[in-house]
């Protein structure tokens, strides 16, 4: 048996755009030989459709799409994902399934078991767990058929979950197992996605085929790497990351294979890609062109530019320097010279005379008073405000450049430098915005040297460095990632060796400025915890106060 992997980029709620993609490469795997294609995880929908799913006329377009491609499985298999309507009363009015058509005709739908209620997922609001199971035949095969998180309860040490779905159809004898899956990237994941696959063939000697989504849905990236693991536990196949893609591969080859195929993983490499990716996607499937960045001789700003270029063309890409009386002279020349670096269209607009009418029209109200953080963020918002008359007048989407450092710990202004339409970077330490600068400069320098090489500074009063009110990033970094990602309390981050005065400080940092992330911008999700959907916590608390 051929058996196609199609990972598909599909919009969510694009009912005809998603069934004419699907089509073309049931197409596709129909000249290629294949008898079997199969799709990721609502692929039919798009993932995750949240609360459209308590649409009725959007479930009515899911069905539908089916219909349309049933018509296409005259000599091909098909499997792809949509919800599927609870018939009974109780429990949930949906299920998510995987659905076997063939020949024109539905064959069977597998319902998701395992409904994920973690991080960015929130499957349990919408839908109902499965209660039974059947494997498939077809072709002189027996199939199981499972969704996503159906196969990650295995190589846990402590499985969320009570019941295991390959469990209950392992007495039938499947021959293989097909996994339709809509696994989020982060940049720990694809080798994390492989490790939970092998424990599955470990446990149940059997080949698995695993097909994920590609593609930025707003925050969420998916990053593809669609996998075929023999019966032996090696790789036979590891699809492209970030990319649409085809691969049909032979189950008899499968069985036999030897050797190990998988690919090599960077953490900078695949953070760039993803970020690129989440760029193109946020711009082409809203619609939008054309962007504008606040370019300030800095390293974040800087970093973001280039992401915007190799997402959207030189041409898409625009940048506004606003420099100030605090503005260093090589801040200034290191925008220009990345600007002309890219090819991209770059204007500059003092903001001294701007700030000192402010000034002039405040002095009354703040006589007697010394210059201070509000004076600092007069200044982030000016800037702001004339990135979004740009933004306003030319339909150039505003990019927000604050990195997760910054973003963690409060230091931006809102209304100010937090402005913009989605967050680039911001769920990338400052530690790895300068690994990306280095990388982005693997080849030839395209960010200036000085840019990546001078102290960070927001040059909003006379020099001003960031670890005038920070410490190191080196420093502060890891105490964030501990408290972020890993979820370490002060006790536990404290005996790792760091000051206790200085993770206290920290750590409150963090919770006091929840309410300034909850009015920013999506950020682009590549890590294991990011801000937004995947870290819910509330505004006011009194927790490490």
């Amino acid at each position: 048996m051929k058996i196609a992997l199609a990972q598909i980029n599909v919009i969510i709620g694009d009912f005809e755009a998603n069934t004419r993609k699907i089509l073309k490469f049931i197409a596709l795997a129909k000249t290629q030989g294949a008898d079997l294609v199969i799709f990721p995880e609502l692929a039919i929908t798009g993932y995750p459709p949240r609360d459209f799913l308590e649409f009725t006329d959007f479930l009515e377009k899911a069905e539908k799409s089916i219909e349309q491609i049933k018509q296409a499985t005259d000599n091909i298999a098909v499997i792809v994902g949509s919800p599927t309507r609870n018939p009974v009363i109780e429990g949930k009015d949906l299920y998510n399934s995987a659905v076997f058509l063939y020949q024109g005709k539905e064959i069977y739908r597998q319902h998701k078991t395992l409904l994920p209620t973690y991080d960015i997922f929130d499957e349990a609001r919408y839908f109902e767990e499965a209660t039974q199971w059947q494997t498939v035949e077809y072709k002189g095969c027996k199939i199981a058929l499972s969704v996503c998180e159906d196969l990650w309860n295995l190589g846990n040490e402590n499985p969320l979950y009570t019941i295991n779905p390959m469990a209950k159809l392992m007495p039938q004898q499947p021959d293989f197992i097909v996994n339709v899956s809509a696994s989020p990237f982060d940049y720990t994941h694809a080798a994390e996605r492989i490790r939970i696959l092998k424990e599955n063939v470990k446990a149940y000697k059997i080949p698995v085929f695993y097909v994920n989504h590609v593609g930025a849905q707003t925050d969420i990236i998916f990053d593809g790497g669609s996998l075929v693991i023999a019966a032996n536990q090696t790789i036979h196949t590891e699809m492209p990351y970030f990319t649409e893609h085809l691969q049909v591969v032979d189950l008899e080859d499968v069985n036999v294979n030897k050797t190990d195929n998988e690919q090599s993983k960077n953490k900078i490499s695949l953070i760039h890609d993803a970020l690129v990716l989440g760029i193109k996607d946020y711009f082409g499937k809203i619609g939008f062109k054309t962007a504008v960045v606040g370019l300030s001789g800095g390293l974040d700003s800087a970093v973001t530019t280039v992401l915007a270029v190799e997402a959207l063309g030189k041409d898409n890409v625009r940048v506004l320097l606003m420099p100030s009386q605090f503005s260093s002279d090589h801040s200034v020349k290191d925008a220009e010279d990345l600007a002309k670096n890219l090819g991209i269209r770059y204007d500059i607009i003092p903001i001294k005379d701007i700030f000192e009418s402010y000034s002039r029209q405040l002095n009354p109200l703040f006589e007697g008073r010394n210059f201070d953080v509000t004076e600092e963020n007069i200044q982030a918002r000016i800037r702001g405000n004339l990135l979004m008359a740009i933004s306003n007048k030319f339909g150039n989407i505003l990019l927000n450049t604050s990195n997760k450092s910054e973003m963690s710990v409060g230091y931006g202004t809102l209304y100010g430098d937090l402005s913009g339409g989605i967050s680039v970077i911001a769920d990338v330490y400052k530690t790895e915005v300068y690994d990306l600068a280095r990388y982005i400069n693997r080849d030839k320098e395209i960010i200036p040297v000085n840019t990546i090489q001078k102290p960070p500074s927001a040059e909003l009063r006379p020099d001003q460095k960031d670890s005038d009110s920070l410490p190191d990033y080196d420093i502060l970094d890891p105490i964030l990632k501990q408290y972020i990602e890993e979820r370490q309390g002060p006790k536990e981050i404290i005996a790792q060796g760091f000051d206790r005065a200085l993770v206290e400080r920290i750590l409150k940092m963090v919770n006091r400025n929840e309410f300034k992330r909850h009015q920013t911008a999506p950020v682009l999700r590549v890590s294991p915890k990011a801000f937004g959907m995947g870290r819910r916590m509330p505004i006011v608390a009194k927790y490490l106060e």
